[in-house]
Formats: C-alpha cells, sequence, structure tokens
C-alpha cells in the first residue's frame, strides 16, 4: 500500500542533446504525467498499460457497444493471461505462447478453449492497444505486429432467395415483427439501426430515411442511443415504394394504439416500439425471430443475415458495387466486394455473356 507523505515526488530524465530534445523529452514527461503513467516506463506492467489505455484512449474514442467488448476481452482474457508481465519486456512470444494456450484451454469455466475468432479478436484488440503505446513513445515498436493469430473458421451467412423471403413474412403473424422483418430485407440496415429509427427520420412521400443514430444495450448501463458504427454508417437510404407503403400502414396501426392506450402510451417518436412505445429491446429481437424462422422452416438463420440477403440480392441484381456500399453504410466498397465475392462468379458469368450483344460475330 501507497504512503502519503505530503513530499512532493519529482520525476526527472536525462537527454543528451540539444535543447529541442530536451524540450520534447519534457514534453512527454509531462503527457505521462497527465496520462497516469508518469511512473518510469520500464516499471509498468501490462495491466496497467491496458487499464490506461481504456480509460484515455478506448472509452473516449470508440462506440459504446465497442469499447463494451474491448474491456470485456482486456478484463477477462489479456489481463490475467498477460498482465503481470512488464510491458517494455513483453516479447512476441509470450503473446504467441498464450493464444496457443487459450485455443485449448482459455475458457473462464474451464471447459476448453477460446474459439479460433475470438483470439483473433483478442489479437486486434490487443495489437491496437499496443499500437497506442507506440504512438503514445511508450513503447519503441509493436510486440504484436510479430504475432500470428489462427484463421478463423468463416461462419457462412445464410441468404434468403424469393421464395423463402415470401415463406419467411407468411410464417410471421406479428404485424410489428413483420414490418421490421420487411425494412430489415429492402433496406439492409442493421439491427441497432432500424430499432433507433425516429419518424422524423423518414420521408414517406420522398421515399427515403437517414441513418443518424443506433440503439445499443449495455450490460451496466442498459439501452443506450448512440452513434452509428462508422462515419459512412451516417446516410441517407431510398425506399422503395412498397417499403414506404408497408410503413405508412405501420404508423396507422401505431397511432390507433396511441389513441387507445392514451397517457399510458410513451411518445418517443421510435417507429418500431413496444406497446407502449417505449424502445425495443435488441436482444428480444432473436428469440422471436427464431420462433418465425422454426415456422418458416428455414434452418439455421439470424436476423443479421436479413442484411446479408438484401446485399446479396442487390448484387445479383447488377446493382453497382458503390451503390449497394453506401446503402449497407460500409466503411469502403472493398468491405462489401470482401463480404459479398460469393455473389460475384454469378456477376462475372453475366458480364461475360452480355459482351456479346456488343462484339460482332467470330468469322
Amino acid at each position: 500500500m501507497t504512503r502519503l507523505t505530503g513530499k512532493r515526488r519529482q520525476l526527472t530524465r536525462t537527454v543528451r542533446g540539444n535543447r529541442a530534445e530536451a524540450e520534447a523529452e519534457c514534453i512527454k514527461l509531462l503527457h505521462e504525467r497527465n496520462s497516469g503513467l508518469h511512473q518510469a516506463p520500464n516499471k509498468i506492467t501490462v495491466a496497467e498499460y491496458l487499464k490506461h489505455w481504456l480509460a484515455a484512449y478506448a472509452e473516449p474514442n470508440t462506440a459504446p457497444r465497442t469499447y463494451e467488448r474491448y474491456e470485456a476481452l482486456v478484463r477477462r482474457n489479456l489481463v490475467p493471461a498477460l498482465g503481470r508481465y512488464n510491458l517494455m519486456r513483453l516479447r512476441p512470444t509470450h503473446i504467441q505462447s498464450y493464444y496457443a494456450a487459450a485455443l485449448k484451454s482459455g475458457r473462464a469455466d474451464g471447459r476448453g478453449g477460446l474459439s479460433a475468432q475470438t483470439v483473433v479478436h483478442l489479437q486486434r484488440v490487443f495489437r491496437e492497444a499496443l499500437q497506442q503505446a507506440v504512438k503514445w513513445q511508450i513503447l519503441p515498436r509493436n510486440p504484436a505486429d510479430a504475432v500470428t493469430p489462427p484463421r478463423p473458421v468463416r461462419r457462412e451467412m445464410r441468404v434468403l432467395d424469393p421464395k423463402e423471403i415470401a415463406r419467411l413474412m407468411d410464417a410471421c403473424d406479428d404485424d410489428d415483427l413483420r414490418t421490421l422483418i420487411f425494412v430489415a430485407l429492402s433496406t439492409g440496415l442493421r439491427e441497432g439501426e432500424l430499432l433507433a429509427l425516429r419518424w422524423s427520420d423518414v420521408d414517406l412521400k420522398e421515399s427515403h430515411l437517414q441513418v443518424t443514430r443506433t440503439l445499443h444495450y449495455l450490460t451496466n448501463k442498459g439501452l443506450q442511443f448512440g452513434e452509428p458504427k462508422t462515419r459512412r454508417s451516417r446516410r441517407r437510404v431510398s425506399l422503395s415504394k412498397e417499403t414506404a407503403r408497408v410503413l405508412a400502414m405501420h404508423r396507422t396501426r401505431q397511432l390507433e394504439r396511441r389513441l387507445l392506450l392514451g397517457s399510458v402510451y410513451v411518445d418517443n417518436d421510435l417507429i418500431f416500439a413496444t406497446e407502449i412505445g417505449d424502445p425495443v429491446k435488441p436482444y428480444s429481437i432473436s428469440p422471436r425471430f427464431k420462433r418465425v424462422v422454426r415456422k418458416a422452416k428455414l434452418g439455421q438463420m439470424r436476423f443479421h443475415d436479413l442484411r446479408h440477403t438484401s446485399a446479396s440480392l442487390l448484387l445479383a441484381a447488377g446493382i453497382h458495387p458503390k451503390v449497394v456500399s453506401e446503402r449497407l453504410g460500409h466503411s469502403t466498397v472493398n468491405l462489401t466486394l470482401d463480404t459479398y465475392s460469393h455473389v460475384l462468379p454469378g456477376l462475372q458469368e453475366q458480364a461475360a455473356q452480355s459482351m456479346d450483344a456488343y462484339l460482332p460475330r467470330a468469322r
């Protein structure tokens, strides 16, 4: 336990160089003091650094849900396994050895190892944290750069064809859920974006909507409205005539319910709300959706697969990947192409066949 003596603590550093170098070192020392890492760099443990990184960098610079995942991975996995190491003496072999052990017996409940995908997430978070240490001039280089994470088994996405979409819609006897499914398929919006939509975000006459926020459920904070996932996630999405009609019908039903309930109904301007107007908890959608999927006999499927279906159908219809990327709110069109590469072979064949309409027949 540290004892307070009332004496002023001084931190000194010898610089062998010119005045400019000494001033730069002084600025660095001030930063270390203000950031809470004012002890000598060779005395900082990985646990101490990660705690500081979460508070000083991750929390202010990431979305609330992203920060919650970062904090959980640091607290449950990285700190128990690597926190005891001196940060300056951390080596790639320490990290690589931990990943290998985690795959075999990394679960906190002792029931086997972590999945390859989880270890990949650990590497991504740890590498980002250590890279910030390099930017803060605490580390000369990033030891995680020399580490090779396992190759995860890519989860196969479920994409519905038009007949399966019809079966899904027919199996849903909940008007509000059917509307949510329909809008998810027609727009490709993420679940959190859909649940955060307000009527003020939609123009049914001009047939478009604006994605300006998202809804998260955080373990210690409950429901939170926040910024969209990326800068490009804040976007305008055009609506089909049928989507505008479905939303208009949904609004009529909602207004009738509001008149019936009177003062009990809470008007949050939400398109998708509970019976009394409160935000819908994101975790409540999955079980309801899975019941509809089972009734439609569509096998294994997640709500997020509606977004995959929307994108795949657009690409198969010949819509330019750039347009699809903008509708989805992807950060780059390359992400769209990588994610939906399974659709591209068919598009290549269509492109090859279409050239016959422009080229003369061979003699």
